[in-house]
């Protein structure tokens, strides 16, 4: 949007959303370090002054970003599922498939992911301390589903969160070439049996 253009109220969950979704597009095409808030203003039909409004900072809005994706996605993986949340009663191929299919249909979500993920190696991005923590989180849960399943649960936990991100980056380079949710599952028979 052309910052002579009129701007447009919208109640704030909307543009809070309208927010988020033109960040998550932005990051995905150009990474957090090449996001600038003009742009994000301007796609919101804001002035810089009125995002930072809603979000705070830069880094608020980041972190705005991954709090979203991650609700929604446990959102969907709960209504896909059918259960409650991740118990331990929960056959962990049959999460792993959820979430395989969930993001085989959000490419734009998953690449932004891929490129914060891997931009966040650094610890003094802003997003570092995030995705610490998530990995964290991820391992733990995937290990526990995975109790009962293997032997060595925590090793097969690495092993479904390696292959899924593996595939996923293939996914994300040749989309065309590859289906994210016919090679996940190839590859699930063999790492499950």
């Amino acid at each position: 949007m052309n910052r002579g253009t009129a701007r447009v109220r919208l109640p704030v969950a909307e543009r809070r959303g309208q927010i988020i979704g033109v960040t998550t597009r932005l990051i995905a095409e150009r990474g957090f370090w090449g996001l600038s808030m003009q742009d994000v203003a301007d796609g919101c039909g804001l002035t810089v002054p009125g995002l930072l409004h809603h979000v705070g900072s830069k880094d608020g809005l980041l972190l705005a970003v991954l709090d979203h994706r991650d609700a929604e996605d446990g959102r969907a993986l709960t209504a896909d599922l059918g259960t409650d949340g991740l118990s331990a009663g929960v056959d962990l191929r049959r999460v792993c498939a959820a979430l395989v299919r969930r993001n085989a249909s959000q490419p734009e979500i998953v690449r932004l992911f891929a490129v914060l993920e891997a931009e966040s190696l650094a610890p003094d991005h802003p997003a570092h301390a995030y995705f610490v923590t998530r990995q964290a989180r991820v391992l733990e849960t995937l290990t526990a589903l995975a109790t009962g399943v293997s032997d060595r649960p925590e090793s097969l936990a690495r092993q479904v969160i390696a292959l899924m991100d593996g595939l996923q980056i293939q996914w994300l380079r040749d989309p065309g070439g590859t289906d994210l949710v016919v090679e996940w599952e190839r590859a699930a028979d063999t790492l499950f049996g």
